[in-house]
C-alpha cells in the first residue's frame, strides 16, 4: 500500500516548511565535514533538522560539528562510540533519530545546491510521490569540471507510477539524490545494510524500488558529489586498487538483482544485470591495464565467475561494447589483449585491429570463435567502434597524424571523406577550434586485413590559451573527431592516443612566446593534451621536477 501525502493546493506553487530532516554522515572527514552541514542548513526552512553522525572519528571531526552545533539550533549531533566500518550504519542512526516528515543523506564530503530540498518536497508534495529524485552532478576537483550523473533520467520533469514500468530508474544508485518520506520507509523497513557493507547504496535503492512507491524525478540539480582524485586517502566508491572493491561491488549487484527477484519484479532484474554490464563491467575492464598481474588475475576469476551467470537475454540487452567484454571474460580462464579490452571499454568504444572473421562472422580473434562481434554488420555509421589513431607531432604548428580503420568494410561502404578534431576544455566544456581536413584512402596495411583512411590536421595551440592566462597551471583539453562520409553519414569518435609524442615539449608562439604543451593518453587510452603559456609556466614545472 503507497503512503498518501497531501498534495500542494491549486495556483502558485507552496512549499510548507519544516518538512525535513537532512541526515549528514562523516568519519575522520574535519576538513569538509562543515560545508556539508552548512549546505545543509542553507536550505532554509523546508528543513526542520540536520543530523550530523559521527561514525567514531579520530581526527577532530566530532569536536568540529560541537562546535557548528552551538550557533544552530537546527543541528542534532550524534557520536557514535565505535566505527561501523562503512556508510550504512550511521545512515540507519540518523534515520532512526530523524523527525521531519521526509529524510534526506547526506555524505561529509558532499554539498547540498541552493534550493535543492525545495525543489524536492514541492515535487513530492505536488504528485503524492513518497520518493522524489533530482539530478546529480559529479564535480570533479581541484578543476571544478561538472560531469552529470545519469542525465538520461533527469533531462525533463517526469512522474513514473510504476517502478516496474520504468526499469531505467535501477541505473540511479545513489541514495543522496533522493526524498524519501520516512513513513514509506518505515512501513517497508527499507534499511541500509549494517556493518562493512561497501556500495550499501546498491541495495539501498533496490529495496526502494522493490517497494514500488511512485517516484518523481526533477532536472533541477540537487546534489554535488565531490571527486577528490589526488586526495590521500579516497572515498569508499572510488577506492579501486584492491581487488577487495571489485568483489564488494559484485556482492551489493548480486543482493540488489535477488531483491528484485523476491519481490517478482523481473523487468528490474533484467534492467539491473544490463546496468552492471554497461557500467560496472565498462568501468573497471578501463582500468586493467593500470593494476598489476596479481590484482588483473584475482578480478579476472571473480568477473568470469559471476558473468558467467548472466542469462543471455542479459547480454544481449547490453550494448554491444559490454557484451563482448563480458563474452571474451568469460570465454579466456586468464587475462589478455587488455589493450584491445581497455580501448573498448573506453566511451566511446573504440575497436581496435586485428578485425578476425571465421566462417564469415567477425569475431574478437580467431582463437575465440565463440565471442561473435553480433552487432558488426547491423550497428548504423554512427554507432560503430571506429578506432582512430591519432600520433601529435608536436612541432611550432602541432601536427597531429590521423588514421582511421575500417571495421569489416562498413567505412569503405559509406566513404570516409573528411573530419574535422573539436578540442573542448575539460573543467567547462568550452569549445576550442574546430580543425578539418581531407581523408585520404591509405595503401591496405601490412597483413591486407582492413582499409584505413589518413589525414594530417595542424592544431591552432596558441587559442587555446585565454589572454592573461600566462604562467597559469595547464590546462586539459580533450579531442574529439567528426568523419563526413560521401553516402551522407557520419560520426563522433574520440582520438586513440598513438606514437613516440606523448611527451612535454616548449613551443614557440608568435601569439605567446612560449607554449607548454603534453600530449598524454587518458585511462581509457584517448588522447588529450595539456597546454599553458609563458615563461613563468615553463619555470614552474621545471621546478617541480627538480624537487622531485
Amino acid at each position: 500500500m503507497k503512503e498518501a501525502l497531501e498534495p500542494l493546493p491549486a495556483g502558485p506553487t507552496i512549499t510548507p516548511s519544516a518538512q525535513v530532516s537532512i541526515v549528514v554522515i562523516a568519519f575522520n572527514d574535519v576538513a569538509h565535514v562543515c560545508d556539508a552541514v552548512r549546505s545543509a542548513l542553507a536550505q532554509g526552512d523546508t528543513v526542520t533538522e540536520v543530523i550530523a553522525v559521527n561514525d567514531a572519528s579520530t581526527d577532530g571531526t566530532g569536536a568540529a560539528l560541537d562546535a557548528l552545533a552551538h550557533g544552530a539550533p537546527r543541528l542534532r549531533v550524534l557520536h557514535r562510540e565505535r566505527n561501523s566500518g562503512g556508510c550504512g550504519t550511521p545512515r540507519n542512526d540518523g534515520l532512526r533519530a530523524a523527525t521531519g516528515r521526509f529524510v534526506m543523506f547526506l555524505d561529509s564530503d558532499d554539498v547540498l545546491p541552493p534550493g535543492a530540498v525545495r525543489a524536492l518536497l514541492a515535487a513530492a508534495l505536488e504528485h503524492d510521490a513518497p520518493v522524489a529524485a533530482g539530478a546529480c552532478v559529479r564535480r570533479e576537483l581541484p578543476a571544478r569540471r561538472d560531469v552529470p550523473w545519469q542525465p538520461a533520467l533527469y533531462r525533463e520533469p517526469a512522474v513514473h507510477d510504476s517502478a516496474e514500468a520504468s526499469p531505467q530508474l535501477v541505473r540511479d544508485t545513489l541514495c543522496v539524490n533522493k526524498l524519501y518520506a520516512r513513513a514509506f520507509l518505515d512501513e517497508h523497513g527499507i534499511t541500509f545494510p549494517e556493518g562493512r557493507f561497501t556500495y550499501e547504496d546498491f541495495v539501498f535503492t533496490a529495496r526502494v524500488l522493490a517497494a514500488d512507491p511512485r517516484i518523481a524525478t526533477i532536472p533541477d540539480s540537487v546534489y554535488i558529489w565531490h571527486v577528490r582524485r589526488s586526495a590521500a586517502k579516497q572515498s569508499i566508491s572510488l577506492d579501486r586498487t584492491d581487488v577487495a572493491n571489485w568483489q564488494a561491488r559484485i556482492a551489493a549487484h548480486r543482493a540488489s538483482v535477488q531483491i528484485f527477484k523476491d519481490a517478482g519484479l523481473k523487468a528490474l532484474a533484467h534492467a539491473a544485470g544490463t546496468k552492471f554490464l554497461d557500467h560496472d563491467l565498462r568501468m573497471y575492464v578501463r582500468e586493467l591495464h593500470t593494476r598489476g598481474a596479481d590484482y588483473r588475475a584475482d578480478w579476472w576469476s571473480l568477473a568470469r565467475d559471476y558473468l558467467a551467470g548472466f542469462e543471455e537475454a542479459d547480454l544481449r540487452a547490453a550494448r554491444a561494447p559490454a557484451r563482448w567484454l563480458a563474452r571474451v571474460v568469460v570465454a579466456s580462464p586468464a587475462p589478455r589483449d587488455l589493450d584491445r579490452l581497455t580501448q573498448l571499454a573506453a566511451r566511446p568504444g573504440r575497436l581496435l585491429p586485428p578485425y578476425a572473421e571465421v566462417d564469415g562472422r567477425a569475431v574478437w580473434s580467431p582463437d575465440l570463435p565463440d565471442v561473435e562481434l553480433d552487432a558488426i554488420g547491423s550497428k548504423p555509421t554512427h554507432r560503430l567502434p571506429v578506432t582512430i589513431d591519432a600520433e601529435p607531432c608536436v612541432t611550432g604548428r602541432g601536427v597531429l597524424r590521423l588514421r582511421i580503420h575500417d571495421l569489416y568494410g562498413r567505412l569503405a561502404a559509406a566513404g570516409p571523406q573528411s573530419i574535422d578534431i573539436e578540442l573542448h576544455r575539460r573543467r567547462d566544456e568550452r569549445r576550442g577550434p574546430v580543425h578539418t581536413a581531407a581523408l585520404t584512402r591509405a595503401a591496405p596495411t601490412a597483413d591486407g586485413s582492413h582499409a584505413c583512411w589518413t589525414a594530417e590536421v595542424a592544431l591552432d595551440l596558441g587559442a587555446l590559451v585565454e589572454p592573461g592566462a600566462a604562467g597559469a597551471d595547464p590546462e586539459p583539453w580533450d579531442l574529439m573527431a567528426q568523419v563526413s562520409c560521401v553516402n551522407g553519414a557520419g560520426f563522433r569518435a574520440s582520438l586513440r592516443a598513438k606514437g613516440p609524442g606523448l611527451r612535454r615539449r616548449v613551443l614557440l608562439s608568435r601569439r605567446h612566446l612560449v607554449l607548454l604543451v603534453q600530449p598524454y593518453a587518458t585511462t581509457g587510452g584517448a588522447l588529450s593534451l595539456r597546454v599553458a603559456s609563458g615563461v613563468r609556466s615553463v619555470w614552474r614545472i621545471a621546478a617541480r621536477r627538480l624537487r622531485r
